[in-house]
């Protein structure tokens, strides 16, 4: 390892260390001419050339160029290839490969194979397998099992990155570098190093275990810290107190971006002309991370594994992997519907098509060839079992062809949303807490999630672009409508932001369930909303069920079928509507001027049917002006004065269209009425 990788790393990959304390900023695309941007849209695959000959890949190679392809992502999942053996690096295939795709005019998105580690590094270095919280030791078994806090792992991937961002810096087929593809899939771990670095975070964190026991409400049910050394490790899964176990799942993230971090660090000292653009799967259940408020220290694009059940689900994902960057989306992976199934013919071409319409520039097809063994030897890609090209090809050649075109029109889209959504990793833990003794899954009866899609839904519907943030670390300003919904956890920093973002001037709804605890995950012992009862004219603790909730905005009368509410108590702020169907006729929305702004409070989780006729009386005051109205299931954009229309569902759809446009995509000309089959799209200009 050269002695300036040593010195960037050395901080962060010793015993003890988990996160680099100096300002890691991954580089803006500003600036950047050569990277991806305005006019230029990208269709490729995803391609593991591990287990194909070289005849074959020269085949695989003339196909891409052939089906109209740009881009291939490459060297993911493949640490043994490049290094069989512990400094033992081997280059040959893949240099001949890297001349092969650039010869073809194929540029190459190069993944850091940082996980899964090969076995000898397990074989070598057991701290890098990972233990169970019953303290069991695991074979790496799959991808994935491998304890990326070890000291000897971060090293090792350092080592790695280094080697392979330096050999091929300066390759003419290189084009953007990835990270540890899925990072955010890992494993926890429990064993007694692992115990000590999680001490060694805590003891950062809290400076002593008196802010400690604070913190974890120690007093409770006998659980006092007397020393560090009495400190376990929280489990995951299981029973134990909620402040705790959020703070082991903090820990895991810390060290996750750290890892990245690291990888930062590499790339921009051997790659800073190339992006990075890395699928990190930060939503993973397994174990997930702090994605939105961090990702400017590592991503140069939001970048996913596209993989689209039904639109609603898949544009929230999407949009919140683009947080609040200007750069569009990439489809780092990208199917129409699961792992490896494209459905019928037409699906992949609709859903890429629906890529474009809230922002994203790549679709890369996962996979190349189907698979014939391992754990995914029942995935399917463009390439039969049998070598033969599929039907999938093809499509992803109109893909390409029609994508061609579309380059020249004003795509991809660059958004600015005027609508912001809250989102926070630690409000998504501490509101779904696991474990048996678990009051808070009794208290919220909506989930945060569930929450989240019906306060987008009416938007997205509507066809009115929107971010999704996390609304403690990013600039507000630049959006006129903040909705938070349901954030059970409100830190001080969010509280803040949205407190000088009303002060001045915007505009906030905030729905039942929101600002109930604290950063240490303990309910305020303040009136609620914690920290913001002032912004909000009102405080608000009792909340009944009432099986469902009717209401009037604006003159219209609005059912909603959840029907948790909270009995909200004005004092300064204006009472917009009341309940109808409960005594007392209590408030459902209310509205206090604050500053230069207005702070909403929702009685009730978000639900569309509410959501919908509020936000309808707030556009014309915020600016926001609906797109083109569709029918239920198609989706719209305006780009440069045409309009691409996607019909995501399994029907013929009838879209209403003022006079005569043609049909770019198409080649027909309609009259009052353009007609979708089912998955079919249109680009309609005048």
């Amino acid at each position: 390892m050269g002695s300036k990788l040593a010195k960037l790393t050395a901080t962060c990959v010793v015993a003890g260390a988990f996160f680099c304390h100096g300002p890691v900023r991954a580089q803006s695309a500003e600036g950047h001419s050569d990277w991806p941007g305005p006019g230029q849209l990208f269709v490729g695959t995803n391609y593991q050339s591990v287990d194909r000959s070289d005849e074959q890949i020269r085949r695989d190679i003339a196909r891409m160029k052939q089906a109209g392809f740009k881009v291939v992502r490459v060297g993911d999942l493949s640490w043994d290839h490049f290094e069989p053996a512990e400094g033992k690096f081997d280059f040959k295939t893949f240099d001949w490969m890297m001349d092969e795709l650039h010869a073809a005019g194929l540029k190459v998105i190069l993944d850091i194979p940082g996980q899964p580690a090969p076995i000898w590094l397990h074989h070598k270095y057991p701290g890098v397998d990972i233990v169970t919280q019953n303290g069991v030791q695991l074979d790496a078994a799959e991808r994935y099992m491998d304890n990326i806090s070890d000291p000897d792992y971060r090293r090792l991937l350092a080592r790695m990155a280094d080697t392979l961002t330096r050999r091929y810096a300066k390759h003419p087929a290189l084009f953007a570098i990835g990270y540890n593809n899925e990072i955010g899939n890992g494993f926890v771990s429990y064993s007694e190093a692992d115990r000590l670095r999680f001490i060694d975070w805590l003891k950062e964190k809290y400076g002593s275990t008196e802010a400690l026991n604070k913190a974890w409400a120690t007093q409770r049910w006998s659980r006092h810290i007397n020393t560090w050394d009495e400190v376990r490790l929280p489990y995951f899964d299981g029973p134990g107190a909620f402040e705790r176990q959020l703070d082991l799942r903090r820990y895991w993230s810390d060290v996750t971006i750290a890892t990245l971090r690291d990888l930062e660090a590499i790339r921009k000292q051997n790659t800073p002309d190339k992006p990075a653009i890395s699928n990190l799967w930060d939503t993973s259940g397994r174990k997930g991370f702090d994605y939105l408020a961090t990702y400017r220290d590592y991503v140069s694009y939001g970048a996913m594994g596209f993989y689209p059940g039904e639109p609603l689900g898949a544009a929230f994902d999407a949009t919140m992997i683009k947080g609040g960057l200007s750069t569009p989306i990439w489809f780092n992976e990208f199917t129409a519907g699961g792992g490896g199934y494209y459905g019928t013919r037409g699906r992949a071409r609709m859903w890429a098509h629906f890529g474009l319409l809230i922002g994203a520039q790549a679709a890369l097809a996962w996979t190349w060839h189907s698979h014939h063994g391992g754990e995914e030897q029942a995935l399917f890609g463009l390439i039969d079992h049998d070598d033969r090209p599929s039907w999938k090809l093809d499509e992803f050649a109109t893909i390409a062809r029609e994508f061609s075109q579309l380059e020249q029109l004003g795509f991809p889209r660059m958004t600015q949303p005027k609508v912001a959504i809250a989102y926070s990793f630690d409000n998504v833990v501490a509101s779904d807490p696991r474990g048996p003794s678990n009051t808070v899954k009794q208290y919220i009866g909506t989930p945060y999630q569930k929450q989240a899609h019906n306060a987008f839904e009416p938007l997205f519907k509507e066809n009115i672009d929107v971010a999704v943030v996390n609304i403690g670390h990013e600039d507000l300003s630049r959006y006129t409508l903040v909705v938070v919904p349901g954030l059970y956890l409100l830190d001080k920093a969010a509280a803040e932001n949205l407190r000088k973002f009303v002060a001045e001037g915007g505009t906030v709804i905030m729905t039942a369930y929101s600002a109930k605890v604290n950063e240490h995950n303990q309910w305020y012992d303040t009136p609620l909303p914690g920290r913001l009862t002032d912004v909000f004219g009102l405080r608000t603790n009792e909340f009944y069920n009432a099986g469902a909730v009717a209401t009037e905005i604006d003159g219209e009368q609005v059912k909603g079928d959840i029907g948790h509410y909270e009995v909200l108590e004005p004092s300064t702020a204006q009472v917009l509507a009341r309940f109808t169907n409960m005594e007392g006729n209590t408030p459902s929305i209310t509205l206090n001027r604050f500053g230069k702004g207005r702070a909403i409070y929702v009685a009730t989780p978000a639900q569309p049917q509410i959501m919908r006729p509020l936000y309808r009386q707030l556009y014309a005051s915020l600016g926001i002006e609906p797109g083109p109205k569709t029918p239920d299931g198609v989706y719209a954009r305006v780009v440069e004065g045409r309009v691409l229309y996607v019909n995501a569902a399994g029907e013929p759809r009838d879209v209403p269209i003022d006079g005569t446009m043609s049909g770019v995509l198409s080649g027909k000309r309609w009259t009052g009425t353009l007609q979708l089959p089912p998955f079919g799209v249109d680009l309609l200009e005048k």
